[in-house]
C-alpha cells in the first residue's frame, strides 16, 4: 500500500474516473487539494472569476459531451454558497457535476471559525448527495461513491466538503487496484414494452414526446430509429431539442407556453395519445394538466420512479433508462411490423407535417424596422449559422424567442438550463462547452441583463483562449419580467437604460458593452441594422481565429417587444403579427431533407 495525503487520493480517484478538466477558484481551506493538482499536472485547471461561474462552466462541460462530468472547486464559506445556484441548475436538469469545497479543520467546526459554514446541509436539497468527509481514510471512497451516484439512475450533482486537516492527513491507498463502481440503470422489461405498444396501437393520432433523458442516456439515434420504424411524429421538449433534427419530417415542433412553435402546440392538441420518454412534464411544456391531458392517453417512460405520476398520473408508467427502453421498443416494434401487428400512422404523420409547413402556423420574422425587432435577428442567425452550430442560452425573452425561431439539428447542440434558468449562466456555460470541445462552432445567446450578470467570466475566455461568438440582443430592459408585469399594469424596476456620461454613442441604452468587453480582453462589435449582422458574424469568426478569444456581437433592439406566450397550450397570446405568406417567415421551418411526399 502507498502512503499519501488524503487530498492526493482524491486527485488520483478523479483521474481514474476520467476527469481531465476542472474549474475553480483556490483559497486557504482548499489549498491542500490545489497542491496535489499542481503536483500531478494531470487535470487542467481553468480559473474562474466567480465560483458560481465555475459551477456553470462545469455544467456546460458536462452538457457538451456524453460521459463528461464537470468539476467545480472552491474554498470554504462563501465559495460553497456561491456554488448553490450551479448545483440547483444541474439538479433541476439531471446534469452530473462534482463540486468540491474546502472546510475549516474538524476541531474548529461549530466554533465560529472564519468562513466555516455547514455547506453540506445547505447543499442537500439541490444535490443527489452532499457530505462533509470527517475521516481521512474515507476521502477516496467518498469520491468513488460520488461518481457512482452521479452516473446512476437519474443523473445529478454531488458536493464533497473536505476539512483542511482531513486533506492534509496521510492515509494508505492503492490507486493501482482502484476500480469505478458499476453504474445502476433501471431497465424496462419486454412485457412492459409489449404492453406499451399494445396501448399505442389503439391510438389514431399518437405522438412521441422526447425529453432530455434521451440525451442524457446518449440515445438520440435510437429515438430517431424508433420514430422512423413506427412512423410516429415527435415533439421534443426544450431539454430534448435536437434528439431529432429540426429538418426531419417526423419532427413536428415543440409544445409549450413559451419555448414552443404554433404548429407544435397545434399538433399536440390534435393528438389522442402521447408516449413520453425521458421527460418530466415540466409546466412550461404542459401548462395545466387539465388542458394538456384532455382527450388523450399517456405512457410515461422515466429513469426515476418517483417522477412517474409526479405532475399527472399517466395511463401507464415504465421505470427505465431511455436507452434501454428504446432498444427494447425497437426490438419488439421490428418484430410486430414484420408480423403486420403495427398500425399505419402515415396519414397522421402527414397531417402533422402539413401543419408544420403551413403559413397558418408561422410567426412573422421578416421585419425591416430600425431599431431591429428580435424576430429579424433570429432570421439572420438562421441564415448565417449552419447545422453544426451549438447554441448556448439561459432564460429570458432572448431564450424564448430563440427556441421559437432558431433551428437545432443535433443532440447537445442546444445547451440550455431549462428548469432553473439563472441569469448570468450563459457566458460561463459557453466557456465550459468550449473547454469540452475545442473545435465545435459555439454561439451563445443573451439578453443584455443576462449578459451583465456574470460579464467578468469573459476574462476567463481571454486568459485561457476559449473563443466563441456571443450574440447579445440589447433592448436595455429586463424584458421577460417587464412582459410579466403587464398583468400588474406596471413597468417598474425593470428599466436598464440610462444616459452613460462616458459613452454618449450608446444613445441612452446605458452600459457600453463594447468598452466593457474590450476591457476584459475580448473583442466586440455593435450593430444596429439587419444588413450589418452577416458582416459582423464574418468579422467575429475571423477575430476568433486570429485572437482566440470570445467575440461579442451586440445587436441594438427596439426597447419593447412582447414575445408570444400564454397560460395554456391552447391559449398562447401572439403579440406580434403572424405571417401572411412564406416570405414573411423565410426561415420559420428548417428546409426538409426528406419530404413526406417522397
Amino acid at each position: 500500500m502507498t502512503k499519501m495525503k488524503a487530498a492526493m487520493a482524491a486527485v488520483l480517484v478523479m483521474e481514474k474516473e476520467g476527469i481531465t478538466t476542472a474549474f475553480g477558484v483556490p483559497g486557504a481551506a482548499i489549498n491542500p487539494l490545489y497542491a496535489q493538482l499542481r503536483e500531478r499536472q494531470t487535470i487542467t485547471h481553468i480559473l474562474a472569476r466567480h465560483v458560481e461561474g465555475a459551477s456553470h462552466m462545469a455544467e456546460g462541460y458536462t452538457r457538451a459531451k456524453a460521459g463528461n462530468i464537470g468539476v467545480c472547486i472552491g474554498t470554504s464559506g462563501p465559495a460553497g454558497t456561491d456554488m448553490i445556484t450551479g448545483l440547483y441548475s444541474a439538479q433541476a436538469d439531471s446534469i452530473p457535476i462534482l463540486c468540491i469545497t474546502g472546510q475549516a479543520p474538524r476541531a474548529r467546526l461549530h466554533k465560529e471559525d472564519f468562513q466555516a459554514v455547514d455547506i453540506a446541509s445547505i447543499a442537500k436539497p439541490v444535490t443527489k448527495w452532499a457530505t462533509t468527509v470527517m475521516e481521512p481514510a474515507q476521502v477516496p471512497r467518498a469520491f468513488q461513491q460520488a461518481f457512482h451516484l452521479m452516473r446512476s439512475g437519474r443523473p445529478g450533482p454531488v458536493l464533497i466538503d473536505l476539512p483542511f486537516d482531513v486533506m492534509m492527513a496521510e492515509i494508505e491507498f492503492d490507486i493501482d487496484t482502484y476500480e469505478p463502481l458499476n453504474v445502476y440503470k433501471p431497465t424496462a422489461s419486454r412485457k412492459q414494452i409489449e404492453r406499451a405498444l399494445e396501448m399505442l396501437c389503439t391510438a389514431d393520432r399518437p405522438l412521441i414526446v422526447a425529453g432530455g433523458g434521451i440525451i442524457n442516456a446518449d440515445a438520440p439515434e435510437l429515438l430517431q430509429q424508433f420514430a422512423e420504424l413506427v412512423g410516429i411524429p415527435v415533439i421534443p421538449t426544450l431539454m430534448g431539442w435536437g434528439t431529432l433534427p429540426d429538418n426531419h419530417p417526423l419532427m413536428v415542433g415543440m409544445c409549450g407556453l413559451q419555448t414552443s412553435h404554433r404548429y407544435g402546440n397545434a399538433n399536440m392538441l390534435a393528438s389522442d395519445f402521447v408516449l413520453g420518454i425521458g421527460n418530466r412534464w415540466a409546466n412550461r411544456h404542459t401548462g395545466s394538466p387539465e388542458v394538456y391531458c384532455k382527450g388523450r392517453k399517456f405512457i410515461h417512460v422515466d429513469i426515476e420512479p418517483t417522477q412517474i405520476g409526479r405532475v399527472f398520473a399517466p395511463d401507464y408508467g415504465i421505470v427505465s433508462d431511455a436507452k434501454a427502453a428504446l432498444q427494447l421498443f425497437i426490438e419488439v416494434a421490428t418484430e410486430w411490423k414484420k408480423a403486420g401487428k403495427l398500425r399505419d400512422w402515415s396519414g397522421w404523420a402527414k397531417e402533422c407535417y402539413d401543419r408544420k409547413h403551413s403559413v397558418e402556423f408561422m410567426r412573422k420574422t421578416n421585419y425591416n424596422t430600425v431599431p431591429m425587432k428580435p424576430q429579424r435577428v433570429y432570421q439572420c442567425m438562421n441564415n448565417a449559422f449552419g447545422q453544426d452550430t451549438t447554441y448556448v442560452s439561459t432564460i429570458g425573452l432572448s431564450q424564448i424567442a430563440g427556441a421559437q425561431f432558431l433551428h437545432v439539428y443535433k443532440p447537445r447542440h442546444w445547451i440550455n438550463c431549462g428548469q432553473a434558468g439563472p441569469l448570468g449562466w450563459t457566458i460561463p456555460a459557453a466557456l465550459g462547452v468550449r473547454a469540452a470541445d475545442p473545435k465545435r462552432k459555439i454561439v451563445a445567446l443573451s439578453g443584455d441583463y443576462d449578459f451583465q450578470f456574470m460579464l467578468e467570466e469573459l476574462a476567463v475566455g481571454a486568459q485561457f483562449k476559449l473563443p466563441y461568438i456571443h450574440i447579445v440582443v440589447n433592448n436595455s430592459y429586463l424584458g421577460l419580467i417587464r412582459q410579466a408585469q403587464r398583468g400588474f399594469s406596471m413597468d417598474y424596476a425593470v428599466q436598464l437604460a440610462f444616459d452613460n456620461i462616458n459613452s454618449p454613442e450608446v444613445n441612452g441604452y446605458g452600459v457600453d458593452h463594447i468598452k466593457v468587453v474590450e476591457g476584459l480582453g475580448c473583442k466586440a462589435i455593435r450593430v444596429r441594422t439587419q444588413q450589418e449582422i452577416a458582416p459582423a458574424i464574418k468579422q467575429a469568426e475571423a477575430w476568433m481565429v486570429k485572437f482566440q478569444v470570445p467575440v461579442v456581437i451586440e445587436i441594438i433592439l427596439e426597447r419593447v417587444t412582447n414575445i408570444a406566450m400564454g397560460t395554456e397550450i391552447d391559449n398562447v397570446v401572439e403579440f406580434e403579427e403572424l405571417a401572411s405568406s412564406k416570405a414573411d417567415a423565410p426561415t420559420s421551418v428548417a428546409p426538409p431533407t426528406i419530404s413526406m411526399l417522397d
